[in-house]
């Protein structure tokens, strides 16, 4: 297991809820009609294939992301709101939401598209029914089905803990998404063209230096990503 998805994982505190998490993440794969059913790996799947996490690692800065907020809002209800929110649970729906994912995107050349599973069964609705057949709490599982809320997704969190992994999957996307696309904004305008596969980092690089020089270092900050990018294909090749 990646070690920053390993070091989240390890915060969960009831030991039996914490063996279940980790198989399913070291294991992500599900069983339809007698196929057995992967996708990319963890450590370099996307999140998403357009809005927000669109690159190889996007995948495990969102879990991590969300599941950093979903603590920091479990210190909210308890410390300020003096409000009872189990944090394992939470903690465990926020790790699962997006498991899934992985088995839903396919790289090309220039972007994601959506595998034959994807394009049939949403990972939300793949890790819920998973997660029943192995037969975990309902409340964990309830965190996972709702995780994308009334608008977006089957249903509204009914628990104080599926609301948490639902408003931190929700920030992270966000965040992440704006970044994103400012960063691929300010490349065109500066560069007239976007990075493939831009990731947040280098996104936030961009954001950055406009922010803090101007205009004049946008250019030069995507032309110092462009030489990285460079140097690592020319290392690897050697």
């Amino acid at each position: 297991m990646n070690s920053r998805l390993r070091r989240i994982v390890n915060l969960i505190v009831d030991e039996n809820t914490r063996e279940k998490v980790i198989e399913i993440v070291e294991n992500p794969q599900i069983h339809i009609g007698g196929t057995i059913y992967d996708g990319l790996s963890l450590d370099t799947s996307p999140a998403g294939i357009s809005r927000h996490h669109s690159y190889p690692g996007g995948f495990l800065d969102h879990t991590v992301a969300s599941a950093e907020i979903a603590l920091t809002l479990c210190d909210v209800v308890s410390k300020v709101y003096r409000g009872k929110v189990n944090r394992d649970l939470a903690l465990a729906g926020t790790i699962l939401h997006d498991i899934f994912k992985p088995l839903s995107y396919k790289r090309e050349a220039k972007g994601y598209s959506i595998t034959a599973l994807g394009d049939r069964i949403d990972h939300s609705t793949l890790i819920t029914a998973e997660l029943i057949r192995r037969e975990l709490p309902l409340d964990l599982i309830h965190i996972v089905c709702a995780h994308h809320g009334g608008q977006a997704g089957s249903m509204w969190p009914r628990t104080v803990e599926a609301l948490i992994c639902h408003l931190a999957d929700q920030a992270d996307s966000q965040l992440n998404g704006e970044v994103l696309r400012a960063a691929r904004y300010l490349s065109r305008a500066t560069v007239g063209e976007e990075l493939d596969f831009m990731t947040s980092e280098e996104a936030f690089e961009i954001v950055n230096s406009k922010t803090v020089e101007g205009w004049a270092a946008v250019s030069e900050a995507v032309e110092g990503i462009k030489q990285r990018r460079s140097g690592k294909t020319t290392t690897s090749e050697s």
